[in-house]
C-alpha cells in the first residue's frame, strides 16, 4: 500500500484482534482505492477529456478522506464554473455579442485570464462601436473625414483599426475631390480635373468624369470659336467639331452647327441680294426659308427690292417719256414707299413739272413769234 499498490488484502480469516486489524486495514484499502479512482477519474474527466461538472463520489469516507475529497469537488466545481463562463463570454463574442463578460470569481492566472478576456470584449466593443459610427457617418449620412478611434489596442485590431481610417480617408479624399470638380463644372468652370489617386470602380468614376469635363471643354470651346467667328468677326460657314461626343452633347452639337448652317445661309443670301441692289441688279430676292426676326428682315429687304424696282420702272418711264418721246406732264407713281424714297419720287415730278412748265413756256412764246406775236414773253421761273 505504501508504494501505491491497492491490491493487497489482510487475511480476514483471523480471530480476535488480528481479525479486527485485518478487517479495518482492508476497508481503508478499499477507501483509498476508491478515492483514488473518483479523484483519477475527476482529473482524467476534466483534465484531459475536457468534460467538466463531474464530481468525486467516495461513500463511507470521513475525515481528511472526506476533506479531500470535498477540497477535489470544489476544485473540479470552481474550474467547471470558470470556465463555463470564459466558454460563454467566448462563444457569445463569437457570434457577435459584445454586451456579455465574465463575471464569475476568480483568482491568479484564472483571473488574469478573465480579465484579459473582459478587456479584450471592451476592445472588440469599442472596435466595433467606432467602425459602426464611421461606416453610418460616411456611409449614411454622408459625413466624411471621420476617423474610428479606439485606445489600447494592439496587433491585429489596430491594423483593422488603421485598415478602417486608412479606407475612410481615401473615400474621403476622393469624395471630396468629385465633389470639387463636379462643382466647379456646375459653376461653368471646366479647368478642373479629379487628380486624386483611385481605383476599381472609383477609378471608372474618375476617368468617366475626366472624360466629361474634356468633352465638355471641347464642347465649349468649339462653340465660344463659332460664336465668336459669326458674332465677332463675322465669319461664317463654321462648324463645331467635338469628337467622341454621344446622347444629348452630340445633339447639341448638331443643335449648334443646324444653327450655325441656317445663319449662315440666311445671312449669305441676304448679302447676295444686298450686293446685287448695290450693283443696281433689282431682278434677285432673298429665297432662303427663315423665321421669327430673319422672316421680317427677309420680307423687308423683299419689299425694298420690290420698291426699289418700282421707283426705277416709274423715274425709268417718265424719264422716257419726257426725254425721249417728248411727253410733257407724266408723273412718277411708287405705291407704299416713304422717307427717301418718298422724298426721291417727290423731287424727280417736281423736276418734271418744272421741265414741263418751262418747255411749254417756252414753246408758247415760240409759237406766238412765230405767228408774228411779239406781246408774249417767258416767264416762268428757271
Amino acid at each position: 500500500m505504501r508504494d501505491g499498490d491497492f491490491g493487497t488484502r489482510l487475511p480476514d480469516e483471523a480471530d480476535g484482534l488480528l481479525g479486527e486489524i485485518a478487517t479495518v486495514f482492508n476497508g481503508m484499502v478499499d477507501q483509498l482505492s476508491l478515492f483514488t479512482s473518483e479523484v483519477t477519474r475527476v482529473a482524467r474527466e476534466v483534465g484531459t477529456e475536457g468534460t467538466l461538472g463531474g464530481q468525486a463520489e467516495v461513500p463511507g469516507v470521513s475525515g481528511t478522506w472526506a476533506d479531500l475529497t470535498d477540497s477535489v469537488n470544489a476544485m473540479a466545481g470552481n474550474l467547471t464554473t470558470q470556465v463555463r463562463d470564459i466558454a460563454q463570454v467566448a462563444t457569445a463574442v463569437a457570434r457577435g455579442d459584445l454586451s456579455q463578460k465574465i463575471d464569475v470569481a476568480a483568482r491568479g492566472e484564472i483571473l488574469e485570464l478573465k480579465d484579459t478576456v473582459n478587456t479584450m470584449v471592451d476592445q472588440l466593443s469599442s472596435f466595433a462601436a467606432e467602425v459602426t459610427r464611421v461606416a453610418r457617418e460616411v456611409g449614411s449620412e454622408g459625413r466624411l473625414g471621420g476617423q474610428a478611434e479606439v485606445p489600447g489596442v494592439g496587433g491585429v485590431w489596430r491594423d483593422l483599426t488603421d485598415s478602417v481610417n486608412f479606407m475612410a480617408g481615401n473615400l474621403t479624399d476622393q469624395v471630396r475631390n468629385i465633389a470639387q470638380v463636379t462643382t466647379a463644372v456646375a459653376k461653368g468652370d471646366l479647368s478642373q480635373k479629379i487628380a486624386v489617386d483611385a481605383r476599381g470602380e472609383i477609378l471608372e468614376l474618375k476617368n468617366t468624369i475626366n472624360t466629361m469635363v474634356d468633352q465638355l471643354s471641347a464642347f465649349a470651346g468649339e462653340v465660344t470659336r463659332m460664336a465668336r467667328e459669326v458674332g465677332t468677326e463675322g465669319i461664317l460657314g463654321g462648324q463645331a467639331d467635338v469628337k467622341g461626343v454621344s446622347g444629348t452633347w452630340r445633339d447639341l452639337t448638331d443643335s449648334v452647327n443646324f444653327m450655325a448652317g441656317n445663319l449662315t445661309s440666311q445671312v449669305r443670301s441676304i448679302a447676295q441680294v444686298a450686293t446685287a441692289v448695290a450693283q443696281g441688279d433689282l431682278s434677285q430676292k432673298v429665297r432662303v426659308d427663315a423665321r421669327g426676326e430673319i422672316l421680317e428682315l427677309k420680307t423687308t429687304i423683299n419689299t425694298m427690292v420690290d420698291q426699289l424696282s418700282a421707283f426705277a420702272d416709274e423715274v425709268t418711264r417718265v424719264a422716257r417719256e419726257v426725254g425721249t418721246d417728248g411727253r410733257l406732264g407724266g408723273q412718277a407713281d411708287v405705291k407704299g414707299v416713304s422717307g427717301t424714297w418718298r422724298d426721291l419720287t417727290d423731287s424727280v415730278n417736281f423736276m418734271a413739272d418744272n421741265l414741263t412748265a418751262q418747255v411749254r413756256s417756252i414753246a408758247e412764246v415760240t409759237t406766238a413769234v412765230a405767228q408774228g406775236d411779239l406781246t408774249q414773253k417767258i416767264r416762268v421761273d428757271a
